[in-house]
């Protein structure tokens, strides 16, 4: 799995959502590389990843991970936040600290769980890719930007870095989409045993702000480790491109405890 490592100081680790690769987290990567060493992973069959043959599945892929990452705090965003969590919860030995950046424990709503979106949409957007995938990643890409204050900024951000790296392998399109549309993880948030940070937009139209405030709630519930929510009151659902110190602001609170703890051993 490929990992592009930026900066200098304490190790993190940053996963990106559906169908996009680590470039998309550029204007991150510019506010902090001066403080962090950054290791910018490319999911399996994902931007420079894209020939690598790793299931995109929680187990293989955390596996993987573990082994070729320093132990360092996670921050997955949309679908890579599934992955951080699943990573935090089961090795927290590896990963100290966990930062769900517009990242849901549920994407899909259902009797017990109001705060997803129809699972339909999910099954459109597998059903398309094989109609027309480029039509159907961009409409994803309208989709993930709607609401923000900024959505045509945030569409074109996006829209730039979608086959910045080549394009996505078709096994992991639909292997991702049935992610978002299946997994449910809430039973992992009171195994949680490491911090835990909650960032929102609340004008995100793909993962609810409430759900992630729900989702912090219940950690806090356990009693086993800190939970915080923040919101991004204009943010869509990729705020590192729109409100970028917001995002930095929250990260630089949160993270002040780590460096010291984690050191950037393997």
């Amino acid at each position: 799995m490929h990992t592009t490592i930026s900066g200098e100081g304490p190790p993190l680790v940053l996963i990106h959502g559906w169908a996009m690769h680590g470039g998309v987290f550029a204007p991150l990567v510019e506010r902090l590389r001066d403080r962090y060493t950054l290791h910018l992973v490319d999911l399996p069959g994902h931007g420079l990843s894209r020939d690598d043959a790793t299931p995109l599945a929680f187990d293989a892929v955390c596996d993987a991970l573990h082994a070729q990452l320093p132990v360092a705090p996670w921050i997955g965003w949309s679908l890579g936040g599934m992955f951080a969590l699943h990573a935090a919860v089961h090795a927290p030995e590896r990963v100290p600290a966990l930062v769900a950046l517009c990242s849901s424990p549920c994407f899909v709503r259902g009797p017990d769980w109001r705060y997803g979106v129809s699972a339909e949409i999910f099954r459109d957007f597998a059903k398309g890719l094989g109609d027309d995938y480029r039509a159907t990643l961009d409409r994803f890409v309208a989709l993930e930007a709607f609401g923000s204050d900024h959505a045509k900024d945030e569409i074109r951000a996006l829209r730039a870095e979608l086959f910045a790296r080549g394009e996505p392998a078709a096994r992991v399109l639909v292997d991702g989409l049935h992610i978002l549309e299946t997994a449910d993880q809430r039973p992992l948030l009171p195994q949680l045993r490491v911090p835990s940070l909650w960032i929102a937009g609340r004008r995100d139209r793909l993962v609810d702000p409430r759900a992630m405030r729900e989702a912090a709630e219940i950690v806090e519930r356990a009693g086993h480790a800190p939970a915080t929510f923040a919101q991004i009151e204009h943010a869509g659902h990729a705020p590192f491109l729109t409100h970028v110190d917001e995002v930095v602001g929250h990260l630089a609170e949160f993270l002040v405890d780590f460096p010291a703890a984690t050191g950037g051993d393997a």
